[in-house]
């Protein structure tokens, strides 16, 4: 089990090269045998615990950014900003931090010494930019404060928590990401409603200052448990990365239906409590679909995940990406009843919530095509793909919004202002499968155009 981590990521150094016999040894083999087991014992669930934990200092936040984003629009706040502009700072903060894992995923591969300072810089980096925000009253420095250096210090924290779960799990590596991104969608729960009250009792700066020295309570305790499973001090140089994996065509068909899937995924989280206030629910009727929305993630990313040690990552993300379009055309659109709206965020919820943990069936597909691909440079650069939708889901959710005014009278979803909006998530959770579509059409295109040419040979 260890020699798929050992081997794929690291050249370790000279280690009892010798025996005392004089014979040759590989110092991998050495280096194995003293190192706790993957997958079982208490190493490897005492990182498991501490991964997840660490979710909810690292999302708690942008999770519940759609209670910010009702409370930052209404005009006595203080926010002088459109809806998208505002939407631009809960996609930046998402988008920022995504777009950086590629970078800090390289940079701590090459360099794992690294990794210990990454997690005390993060954290330090998200108390300062998030209390800092709570000063701010402009649009720019909410994107500056919340969305930039928030999502930098966010972005530092989680970069080494990756690879030591890469480190940890070899051949359970889906359920434990599954596990882990459970955690994300767990603090999206209780958040919108503990977000939602402190703003009502307290006011926005309490709230905000609170959630940061909240923050650094939670994030302490997991930078002093979690260890990685290959010590620092055995690692001598890395190896140089493979970039091979991106002259293969299924990285990018993976990487464009991971793309497009983020630019639609966060337009319910974001405009669901904005949603439900403009068509006349009551004002706890956005938390209570966030926290349903966030609930149904939980088994989502657990069920995906489990089923990506056992199912190829084609039918996985054929399962992820149609189960999410099916009730935003079909619930969301067509209705516009509390009912109606719960069941679409609890379906919704569980695929598109579970859509993170296919990546490491993506993963485990590109890595066939070129075995020398580094697991976590290729997780990296799908993350990368998130952020890249993530930071243009926000201003072009405000120009969806633009397209026609909100007609109330009217029975259903596509009626309303969100129309636009409800039919771009759609189609942007069915492309989200867009390799496996591909896949799909290229074989049936080799067949068609094979019985064609068998048709005229017999006719001919």
């Amino acid at each position: 089990m260890a020699n798929s981590i050992v081997g794929d990521d690291y050249e370790l150094s000279r280690v009892h090269t010798n025996d005392e016999h004089g014979h040759g040894e590989d110092p991998r083999n050495s280096i194995e045998q003293t190192l706790p087991p993957a997958d079982y014992g208490r190493g490897a669930y005492v990182a498991l615990a501490c991964c997840t934990a660490a979710q909810a200092p690292i999302w708690g936040y942008s999770v519940s950014f759609g209670i910010f984003q009702e409370y930052y629009s209404n005009p006595d706040h203080g926010i002088d900003a459109s809806p998208g502009a505002i939407a631009t700072v809960g996609s930046v903060q998402m988008g920022v931090m995504y777009l950086l894992m590629p970078v800090a995923f390289v940079i701590l591969s090459k360099y794992p010494y690294l990794r210990r300072w990454c997690g005390p810089l993060g954290l330090a980096l998200t108390v300062i930019s998030l209390s800092a925000s709570a000063f701010v009253s402009s649009i720019a420095g909410l994107i500056a404060t919340q969305g930039a250096l928030y999502s930098i210090g966010c972005g530092l924290l989680f970069s080494p928590i990756s690879l030591y779960m890469d480190e940890w799990f070899v051949h359970r590596k889906s359920l434990a990401y599954g596990i882990m991104w459970s955690g994300k969608s767990s603090v999206g729960v209780a958040m919108p409603f503990l977000f939602s009250l402190l703003l009502r009792k307290f006011g926005l700066r309490a709230t905000i200052l609170s959630w940061a020295i909240a923050s650094a309570l939670l994030t302490v305790p997991t930078l002093f448990f979690l260890k990685p499973r290959i010590p620092l001090s055995t690692v001598s140089r890395a190896r140089p990365l493979s970039f091979a994996f991106l002259r293969h065509t299924s990285f990018w068909m993976m990487q464009f239906g991971v793309v497009v899937q983020s630019l639609g995924y966060l337009m319910p989280s974001t405009y669901v409590a904005s949603y439900a206030s403009a068509i006349g629910l009551s004002s706890v009727t956005g938390p209570i679909l966030l926290a349903v929305f966030s609930t149904a993630s939980v088994p989502g990313s657990l069920v995906h995940g489990m089923l990506g040690d056992r199912l190829s990552a084609t039918k996985l993300v054929l399962l992820s990406s149609f189960g999410s379009a099916l009730p935003v055309f079909l619930l969301w659109g067509l209705g516009r009843h509390l009912s109606t709206m719960i069941a679409f965020v609890i379906l919704y919820g569980f695929f598109a919530g579970g859509f993170s943990s296919t990546w490491s069936s993506m993963t485990e597909e590109i890595k066939r095509d070129d075995r020398a691909a580094e697991t976590s440079l290729v997780f990296g650069l799908l993350l990368g793909g998130r952020g890249l939708g993530f930071l243009i889901s926000g201003p072009f959710s405000g120009s969806l919004l633009s397209i026609k005014d909100l007609l109330t009278e009217e029975p259903l979803g596509y009626a309303t202002k969100y129309g636009p909006m409800i039919l771009c998530t759609g189609i942007t959770a069915v492309l989200g499968a867009w390799a496996p579509l591909w896949k799909g059409a290229r074989i049936t295109g080799r067949a068609t155009l094979t019985t064609c040419s068998g048709l005229f040979i017999a006719t001919s």
